[in-house]
């Protein structure tokens, strides 16, 4: 018979249904997932060799595991991506509050109604979702958050406070038989840290002075800053000894990976009548935004740059282009963002970096400095400054060029039909003959000039002019 069509502990039995530990049912289907050529978890973007041989390590080795990285760093999304290494269902008795195991129930209840009933025991089967819990460590969490406290109701209903049945069970042992995570872990108060020492090592508690066993089947897992994990007091030796495996989480150590997670997690703008197309180069700009913040002297690298701060960017890009382009020209069928867009970022940068510098005006200042660093890179990445004479040589005498909100495609592309042989360095860049990506190009072929010094450049408000240096 099918495995998950046994309604009774008897029916289990005939089917020659086997409940193993969690953390060898992960091993398991980690073995599985390995020899069939997959990561050993999906989702991940830039940890393929850092992190994932490490975790693959951690739970071959049937460890419980501490994840150390700054903010955004995809920890929790690391954590969370090991549910898909459960089973697709396991059996539990029938109305179990701790996922008790048919063969061996550990629960007061589920004992009983087992000696009761017998191979007649109704069963259920539960999924991954019921499997998996996470707590936020808080200075308030408390023990009956976590392992339990004593239910009045129940009480009330004429139980002994001694009794087991009185207990209302907290986050841990309603997770029996999966993966609890703990994130923050240096938040938790000692005294809590002692209570989740002990049911997950010595596999007994006490409740209100009522002393019970809980043998539960539990793979830990939890995170951490390093700062916090490593500062002596935040965290209990014995619950730190705990942990088989630290692994030590990064930030996306390419632009490559950077952009994949940040066209993954931004919002989609689904905009009807109107196609929303960003250039290669824009992209990468707003990748390199982040990277230049995270080795910028005046950014505090101890709170970390998320990779949020790129997203956010990326969103608050696609959002001013959109707006650009909607209030010059109402009835535009596409939106491509513009160097002129990226002063949107400000307010998307400023709340999502720390600038350590106090003086007035220096948080505007060293965001300016790190936007300019990301587009220089860019142009550099792909621009052949001497192929650029052509354009240089179009400002010859008093010639200017506008740039900004206001300026329309149709005067960006007059503009380079004037290059001559600089037009092509234009079109090798925008990569579309797109008069709106060709007048991207443009932008960042002028704001390159300038930003190497072949270009003088005057900003009034939302609006740019380019001029020669003679």
């Amino acid at each position: 018979m099918d495995t998950k069509m046994a309604s009774t502990l008897g029916e289990l039995k005939s089917s020659n249904y086997q409940t193993i530990p969690i953390k060898e049912e992960m091993r398991r289907n980690l073995v599985r997932r390995l020899a069939e050529g997959l990561p050993p978890v999906d989702g991940l973007v830039g940890f393929e060799d850092s992190v994932l041989p490490q975790l693959s390590n951690a739970i071959l080795a049937g460890h419980d595991i501490i994840f150390l990285g700054e903010r955004g760093q995809a920890k929790t999304r690391t954590i969370r991506s090991l549910v898909s290494l459960l089973d697709e269902w396991i059996p539990i008795v029938s109305g179990s509050e701790v996922n008790d195991d048919p063969y061996a129930p550990i629960s007061r209840a589920a004992k009983d109604l087992v000696a009761q009933m017998g191979d007649q025991t109704p069963i259920s089967w539960i999924g991954p979702d019921r499997r998996y819990s996470e707590k936020l460590a808080t200075p308030d969490s408390s023990i009956a958050d976590l392992i339990g406290e004593v239910d009045p109701i129940k009480v009330a209903q004429g139980r002994y406070l001694s009794d087991e049945l009185t207990l209302h069970y907290g986050l841990i042992p309603r997770v029996n038989r999966g993966i609890f995570a703990v994130n923050e872990l240096p938040d938790l108060a000692e005294r809590i840290q002692v209570g989740l020492l002990n049911i997950l090592e010595e596999r007994d508690v006490q409740i209100r002075g009522y002393a019970i066993r809980l043998p539960l089947d539990v793979m830990l897992v939890a995170s951490a800053n390093p700062e916090d994990y490593t500062n002596r007091g935040r965290i209990i030796t014995p619950l730190k000894d705990r942990f088989g495996s630290q692994i030590r989480t990064h930030y996306p150590r390419d632009i490559e990976s950077e952009i994949q997670i940040m066209l993954a997690e931004s919002s989609d703008f689904d905009l009807p009548g109107i196609k929303v197309e960003v250039p290669r180069f824009m992209q990468e700009i707003v990748a390199r935004i982040s990277h230049e913040a995270r080795r910028h002297p005046a950014v505090n690298q101890r709170s970390g740059v998320s990779v949020r701060l790129t997203v956010a960017n990326y969103e608050a890009l696609l959002a001013n282009a959109i707006r650009r382009t909607l209030t010059n020209s109402p009835d535009a069928a596409c939106v491509v963002p513009r160097v002129c867009d990226l002063s949107a970022l400000a307010s998307s940068t400023s709340g999502k970096i720390e600038i350590e510098a106090m003086d007035e005006g220096s948080d505007s200042r060293v965001i300016d400095q790190i936007t300019k660093a990301a587009i220089l890179e860019t142009f550099r990445e792909h621009c052949r400054t001497d192929r650029l004479a052509p354009v240089v040589d179009l400002f010859e005498g008093e010639r200017v060029v506008h740039c900004g909100e206001s300026v329309s495609t149709a005067e960006y592309a007059s503009i380079i039909s004037e290059l001559g042989e600089g037009s092509a360095v234009v079109a090798e860049l925008a990569q579309s003959t797109d008069r709106e990506v060709m007048a991207s190009a443009l932008e960042l072929v002028l704001e390159g000039l300038h930003l190497t010094k072949r270009l003088n450049k005057d900003t009034f408000g939302q609006e740019t002019t380019y001029r020669s240096r003679g």
